[in-house]
């Protein structure tokens, strides 16, 4: 999502901190266990990162004078992102920022290319002040540090957050990077790897499968991915696109960046990517062909899209309300913003127009380009928009990212975002009188909240809301998605996030599941406790295993940040990879503090809280009570309760 803070952060190292207790696992608890325990190493496994949208450092690589300020643009300088370069110079940043939006080619006078390694993704804008505000993966990586993770054990996958899928290929060569990534991993590492995506990163590795499908004899296509993906974490993924990508193409989202919202619009636009992110129908998908087969070309040939009859039986293509409502003049004669003689000329006639024309537009509409279709003589800027959705999208020769997610075919999927959060969901737009870039605004706002639909005035608004709502980002309908991807019997289990010993657990066994429709369980929520709703597999196709997790308000750019999704990854693979592990998936039975940090002080009771787990223990530098609670135990015996 374009948010200059955006954290995706402190995911990775769930695989890391697992990997931090491998020589104690090897040694500690093969001694413990038995001697065949002695084969239980995390040290084989890697960490791929596929950072989400503006989550990756873009360096110059021009020289560049920028005129009336006292900084200028030279090889390797940052790009994305640099506050004091975006203060100072603007003009100079935007020419290294801006991409030509037929065919995302450089300005003619400044290129920016991403940045490679964990630097690219540990912080945005290194410094004292602006380091913490836009600060990434630094945090993780400085904790994998401290756990004794080797350095090769994390790799991130950096990319040109500002190019299309088929440009990313063309250009960079970004997926044939990915794909020796992975068997660079496997070979250095001796396992396969896990691949941790956020956000629009997921819709980079979804493309990447895709690829690979033709890359690869499809005989052997299954065997690759057997031997170099062992999981893929879902974080975020915004499965049927997001409604913020609407409001940031008609009327700008400056995202926390000091610019107005018609420069982030002017931004925002020039990028291809953008429109990966645009919501779509669930009930639409293009022709499952392998054009690059068939059509020579770079063009490649329309993926024509069909529809299946609940699109047109349906409210909302399968959203929960009208996702456009945009009012446009009722005659056309002039341009919808004319100069200051056509509006001289014909001011009489505007006047006798009376009220505008109110267009709505479902998910389809603006998927299939309908929305830019019928705003073209109304918004200079509908044409180029256009132009990339039918060339970058429409016409890619692998895929249309703009239709519904299949599962991928990975032994084990985990798809985790958040749920409960007040989360935009429809937009109203109407002429502002000025020139393109700020020829729109957004004159009222439709979110979802607590299974209802909320004008921003707070009416009630009609339309079908969905069983919760998404995650402030992302709705609920993308998000939740991939429920569909669970099988046909499902056991879902609600606990409370914070630390607990299974008192307000609740369970639902072998829950029926019909494909394609949501699965929403009766259980009750005390007040003021935040739960963790999981989903998982009791019946699926041998061999795979597919869980779903649900965040009490967890935030989208916030949830890899989250300690609890730290601790669930690392008991999830902990679980998964022990050679004597009893179920299919990690106990949800209790939960206990697994990290000196997890310890606390018990004020009511005057003791360490969790008493069978943490003991006082005052180490010189102890601030306070809480920082004296420290774990009895190591965390590999504590880990071995969840086997």
């Amino acid at each position: 999502m374009p948010r200059w803070r955006l954290r995706s952060g402190r995911l990775a190292c769930a695989m890391a901190i697992v990997a931090a207790t491998a020589a104690a696992a090897a040694v500690g608890v093969a001694a413990g266990v038995g001697e065949a325990e002695a084969e239980f190493d995390y040290r084989k496994l890697s960490g791929i990162i596929i950072p989400g949208f503006a989550s990756t450092q873009l360096r110059a690589w021009s020289v560049l004078d920028c005129p009336y300020s006292p900084f200028d643009f030279n090889p390797l300088d940052p790009v994305w992102l640099d506050s004091t370069k975006l203060f100072s110079a603007l003009n100079c940043w935007l020419k290294c920022m801006l991409l030509d939006p037929y065919n995302q080619t450089d300005h003619p006078e400044c290129k920016s290319r991403p940045d490679s390694g964990l630097s690219a993704i540990t912080e945005l804008d290194p410094g004292y002040i602006t380091g913490p505000l836009s600060s990434i993966w630094k945090e993780w990586v400085k904790w994998c540090v401290e756990f004794g993770i080797e350095a090769n054990a994390i790799i991130a996958v950096p990319y040109d957050w500002r190019l299309p899928p088929s440009m990313l290929e063309e250009r960079d060569l970004y997926f044939h990077k990915l794909k020796l990534t992975f068997e660079i991993a496997l070979k250095l590492r001796g396992g396969p790897s896990l691949v941790f995506a956020h956000s629009m990163g997921n819709n980079v590795f979804r493309y990447f499968l895709e690829w690979l499908k033709l890359e690869i004899a499809p005989k052997h296509y299954i065997q690759w991915l057997d031997k170099h993906i062992h999981a893929y974490f879902a974080v975020g993924s915004p499965l049927l696109g997001s409604t913020e990508s609407i409001r940031a193409t008609l009327s700008g989202t400056t995202s926390g960046l000091p610019v107005t919202e018609g420069t982030a619009r002017l931004m925002f636009n020039s990028f291809a990517a953008s429109l990966w992110l645009l919501p779509f129908s669930k009930y639409c998908k293009a022709d499952n062909i392998y054009w690059k087969n068939f059509f020579e070309g770079k063009g490649g040939y329309p993926h024509r899209q069909q529809c299946d009859e609940m699109e047109y039986t349906s409210d909302y293509s399968g959203w929960p309300t009208t996702l456009v409502s945009i009012e446009v003049p009722t005659v056309r004669g002039t341009d919808a913003y004319p100069s200051i003689m056509d509006l001289t000329e014909d001011i009489t006639s505007n006047m006798e127009c009376g009220k505008p024309t109110l267009l709505t537009f479902s998910a389809r509409e603006v998927s299939d380009g309908t929305l830019f279709k019928t705003i073209l003589d109304y918004d200079p800027q509908s044409k180029a928009l256009l132009h990339q959705l039918e060339k970058y999208y429409q016409g890619d020769p692998v895929l249309n990212p703009l239709t519904p997610w299949e599962r991928p075919p990975i032994k084990n999927v985990f798809c985790i975002y958040g749920i409960d959060s007040k989360t935009e969901v429809g937009y109203f737009f109407a002429p502002s009188g000025k020139p393109y870039p700020d020829n729109w605004i957004v004159t009222d706002v439709i979110y979802e909240f607590e299974q209802s639909l909320l004008s921003r005035s707070g009416h009630s608004v009609s339309g079908k809301p969905n069983n919760s709502s998404g995650d402030g980002t992302v709705s609920y309908n993308s998000l939740s998605l991939c429920k569909q991807w669970l099988g046909p019997k499902v056991n879902i289990t609600r606990a409370p996030q914070a630390e607990h010993d299974g008192s307000d657990l609740q369970t639902s066994m072998n829950a029926e599941h019909y494909h394609g429709q949501d699965l929403f369980p009766n259980m009750t929520r005390a007040p003021h406790v935040k739960y963790i709703t999981y989903y998982e597999d009791a019946e699926s196709i041998p061999g795979w295993r597919t869980a779903v997790w649900e965040l009490d308000k967890a935030n989208h750019r916030n949830i890899v940040r989250m300690p609890v999704v730290m601790r669930e990854l690392w008991l999830e693979v902990w679980h998964d990879m022990h050679p004597y592990s009893k179920s299919k998936f990690v106990t949800k039975a209790f939960r206990g503090p697994l990290r000196n940090e997890d310890c606390h002080w018990d004020y009511a009771k005057a003791r360490c809280g969790f008493p069978e787990f943490c003991e006082y223990r005052y180490t010189f530098g102890d601030v306070h009570l809480g920082m004296s609670c420290r774990l009895k135990n190591s965390s590999t015996t504590l880990l071995r309760q969840y086997i």
